[in-house]
């Protein structure tokens, strides 16, 4: 049983963990179900079928034939014409990979598979691992500033989620001891590189995952705290992970620990 705190940060009630708590980790399953999801993200490059191939580049070795490179003494590179003085022409490499504006010897290819696949229930188990990693106060604690809890996971009542405004949902998460997390959560540092040019200039912490009841809307006060917010049938691996590693720290509403399944 944990508790479920309500607005003001009082306890208001006690819930049953689900048995998904209760999931034995395999860091092998879950680092792999990581991977998995990371690479549907990746954007496929290749180059162009006919890049460096838009030449007229031909040279034969046979004797009486136009434009024949016989008896001159240059090797089977495919040759464009640059020049001509009746039947002695002036060549130069073009479309072989060791010429000057030729193709690329291994070019990416567009046939590559980047998506590394996964079976759907070793997918739905990783999660299950994460979900019951989140209530390690040890694990945790390596990524979050959660001193002063002393129970994981924390547990909200489903009116809690309806404040209107930041300052109201910085009061509930202070009240419940997230103070110093709230405060890791909101600060962000100028990013090196190019980055800085792109519309990504600064670096925000991994903050919160609050975990609402899937017919409920969370107030948009929540989103100006770094706090992302999902529902049970959503979550990912991004969610009950940090960056690949065990331990994020995961708020749950009523409803939702009774609609886990």
């Amino acid at each position: 049983m944990v508790k479920i705190f309500s607005s003001d940060g009082k306890q208001s009630g006690e819930v049953q963990l689900p048995q998904v708590f209760s999931t034995k980790f395999n860091y092998t399953t879950f680092k792999k179900a990581f991977l998995a999801e990371q690479s549907e993200g990746f954007q496929l490059k290749y180059t162009d079928p006919m890049a460096g191939k838009r030449k007229v580049a031909e040279l034969t070795k046979r004797r009486r034939s136009f434009k024949t490179s016989y008896g001159r003494g240059l090797d089977r590179t495919p040759r464009k014409t640059l020049s001509r003085i009746g039947t002695n022409f002036n060549y130069m490499g073009a479309v072989a990979p060791n010429t000057v504006g030729g193709r690329q010897a291994h070019p990416p290819k567009a046939e590559r598979k980047l998506v590394k696949e996964i079976n759907k229930k070793e997918r739905k188990l990783a999660i299950k691992m994460g979900i019951a990693a989140s209530v390690d106060i040890k694990q945790v604690s390596k990524f979050h500033a959660i001193n002063g809890i002393t129970e994981l996971p924390i547990v909200i009542d489903d009116s809690a989620i309806a404040v209107k405004k930041t300052k109201d949902a910085v009061k509930l998460f202070s009240s419940i001891g997230l103070n110093g997390e709230l405060e890791r959560v909101l600060q962000r540092g100028i990013r090196s590189g190019k980055g800085r040019l792109r519309g990504r200039k600064y670096r925000k912490k991994l903050g919160i995952v609050l975990v609402v009841k899937d017919n409920e809307k969370a107030s948009n006060a929540f989103s100006n705290l770094n706090i992302k917010v999902t529902n049970p049938s959503s979550l990912s691996m991004n969610d009950v992970s940090q960056a690949g590693r065990p331990g994020r720290l995961i708020i749950w509403t009523k409803g939702a620990i009774e609609n886990l399944r």
